[in-house]
């Protein structure tokens, strides 16, 4: 190389330096399609960003790597290209919660940077959302993933906090400022929702989580979050019939293929709690479906035994009401009477909670299979993970018994051995033809569209918690844990109390709240699998109420948010081809609340007969009280709903 060519050289090369100096140091902005979000991200020590809304900043400077062994992805970042994306597309998901159609539009951002990886962002006009891509060879351990948060002022946070990872998610929510979020305080795991306590709320989950542990939260002690997540386990002990002790574990979180993407951390931010009902980022950002043909999957309700202890009563009870032929065949009735789908044997079914193939010689299971078939409703049998675990042909074996679903309970866990756990059960499942409820579980993130026969989770504090499970509490789950995806609450009590005088032990298992709002939680909750947890003989002496929760779809065409305050008021419109339902539920902070709906949702030019059941004048102190009322309405007409505490609003317009 001669003289000139060398200076050439140098040039160019100079140049090409100076211009990714520059670009390293020059901000990346990406902006929502709408422009109302948008997400800054820069680079010096590591990749920062900052989101914003409306130009005021949400979160600021935080930070994110991925840590492998030898190698932090993230550290002292070298930008190699930049690609912006667009997603313009309908999404179908078979099992449809909140709409039978999805727009999901986002303006997208790959940065490529040396070393084989790569971090993609994603704008949408209700949030962001980011992941890594790796391109590595062969395995790679991550020891660690940094999520990390700073917040500009003193926010709100209501979180779900944990003595540990071991936790079926069932805590109640907790109401913390952020600086005053310790590290040495207990973490919490995902969903968390933000109040800016200015305009805006924002609730961080993931999605798509595969070979991969679920992301907890703790705080910084210093106006901020950060990630945490439970170690890899390698060995295990006994501990019982339903579960293990972890005896050892790793010193990474997760060992996975190199070339992968990781979860998706996403951020619902928004101006209007009623989006916060309405969003579907959880779906937006999923794997797409891995079932071809996924039409045997069947929604529907439950009757369900376990909450009111399989005791039927009353003149037509004339057997020993139990965990018996019997008394099954009496749940079977009446599921064929209101025609609901299915029936869930919970424990007790099996001769030993550890053997899934020897019945109670007091059920006889084949022959509440054959009575069921008889009467067009199917079972559904409870099981405990290990048992499964142990025993991964069962799903084979139920089905040529004729079984549809199964509820699988006590998981208790969320590191990357149980992820995939979860994972392997439900793609076993789905060659038989089985869905699955999966209890004692974390939350939904993203594998029930990847597997849509996991038809629901638990992960909530539901109504098992019976004295336990307040609208207080509860109210929350509209704008949070159901949020993010289907949750098996399991309502439906017909013992209705207020709180201080509530008293709840089974058979007579009772459910704080009115009676109207155990009506509603029908409509605002969302589960592919919905149960009826109460005593049949309870239904049947209740028969308005009854035939109005059996009327009740689990999946849903449209969804429009009537009116939210988050903690405080929750009130939804869902449409089933041509039938709208409203359901409306508060909490017990205030005597009562009067709310206007405007029924400007419901088709123009026509006039709908609306039965709807409101709160009785007496229903603030005996929560039984409740009226049941039928009036006309067209589009645009406006009626005066009053909830007392801990009350509700449930209607059916034909």
């Amino acid at each position: 190389m001669n003289f000139f060519k060398q200076i050439a050289f140098c040039f160019i090369t100079l140049t090409a330096l100076s211009f990714q100096l520059r670009a390293q140091s020059k901000p990346i902005d990406l902006a929502s399609p709408d422009g109302e979000i948008k997400v800054s991200v820069s680079f010096s020590d590591k990749i920062y960003y900052c989101i914003s809304g409306n130009k005021e900043e949400l979160l600021s400077k935080n930070s994110l790597s991925l840590s492998l062994k030898g190698e932090i992805l993230g550290e002292r970042p070298k930008l190699i290209s930049t690609k912006k994306t667009k997603g313009d597309e309908l999404i179908k998901p078979y099992v449809s919660l909140k709409f039978s159609t999805v727009k999901n539009n986002y303006n997208g951002l790959i940065l490529t940077f040396k070393g084989d990886y790569s971090v993609e962002f994603r704008v949408f006009d209700d949030g962001a959302a980011y992941r890594f891509i790796t391109a590595k060879k062969g395995q790679v351990e991550v020891t660690n993933e940094e999520f990390a948060i700073n917040f500009p002022g003193n926010y709100l946070l209501h979180v779900q906090q944990n003595n540990g990872f071991k936790t079926a998610y069932e805590e109640a929510y907790q109401h913390i400022e952020s600086n005053n979020w310790k590290t040495g305080d207990k973490m919490a795991n995902l969903p968390i929702l933000i109040d800016t306590k200015k305009k805006y709320k924002i609730l961080i989950s993931e999605s798509d989580l595969s070979d991969y542990p679920a992301l907890f939260l703790k705080g910084t002690g210093n106006n901020g979050i950060e990630g945490a997540f439970p170690k890899a386990p390698l060995d295990f002990a006994s501990d019982g019939d339903r579960s293990q002790k972890i005896t050892k574990s790793a010193d990474y979180i997760a060992k996975t293929i190199g070339t992968r993407n990781f979860p998706w951390r996403y951020f619902v931010i928004t101006s209007d709690d009623r989006q916060l009902m309405e969003n579907t980022m959880t779906l937006k950002l999923a794997a797409k479906s891995e079932i071809a043909d996924p039409s045997w999957i069947k929604p529907g309700q439950a009757s369900w035994e376990w909450w009111n202890d399989a005791t039927p009563y009353g003149p037509d009870v004339n057997f020993v009401s139990g965990y018996n032929l019997e008394t099954y065949k009496y749940y079977i009735d009446f599921a064929s009477k209101y025609g609901i789908k299915y029936i869930v044997m919970d424990e007790g079914w099996a001769k030993s909670t550890t053997d899934p193939y020897t019945p109670n010689p007091k059920v006889d299971v084949k022959e509440l299979i054959r009575y069921g078939k008889t009467k067009s409703v199917d079972i559904m049998l409870w099981l405990t993970w290990l048992t499964v675990h142990n025993n991964m042909g069962l799903f084979k074996t139920f089905h040529e018994w004729g079984i549809k679903g199964v509820k699988i309970d006590f998981m208790d866990r969320s590191d990357q051995w149980m992820v995939n756990y979860y994972e392997n059960v439900v793609k076993e499942a789905a060659k038989h033809q089985i869905f699955v409820d999966f209890h004692g579980s974390f939350k939904p993130a993203g594998l029930e569209y990847k597997y849509p026969n996991l038809i629901s989770y638990e992960g909530v504090r539901g109504l098992e918690q019976m004295g336990g499970c307040t609208p207080d509490n509860s109210i929350f789950l509209p704008f949070m844990r159901n949020a993010v995806g289907p949750m098996d609450f399991t309502p439906g009590a017909m013992l209705n109390m207020q709180p201080e005088v509530n008293r709840a032990v089974r058979p007579n298992a009772t459910g704080v709240g009115t009676r109207a709002y155990q009506l509603a939680l029908y409509v605002v909750f969302e589960s592919g699998i919905q149960m009826l947890a109460d005593n049949p003989t309870l239904y049947y002496k209740n028969p308005d109420c009854t035939e109005f929760i059996t009327s009740v779809p689990t999946t849903w065409d449209e969804t429009k948010a009537l009116a939210a305050t988050a903690g405080e008021l929750a009130v939804v419109a869902k449409r089933k081809g041509n039938q709208w339902f409203v359901g409306g539920i508060t909490n017990g902070k205030e005597k009562e609340r009067d709310i206007e709906l405007n029924f400007d949702f419901i088709e123009k030019g026509k006039t709908f007969t609306m039965t709807y059941f409101e709160d009785g004048i007496n229903a603030g102190k005996q929560a039984m009280d409740y009226r049941k009322k039928i009036v006309q309405v067209k589009s645009g007409d406006k009626i005066s709903v009053k909830m007392v505490r801990n009350g509700g609003f449930a209607a059916i317009l034909k």
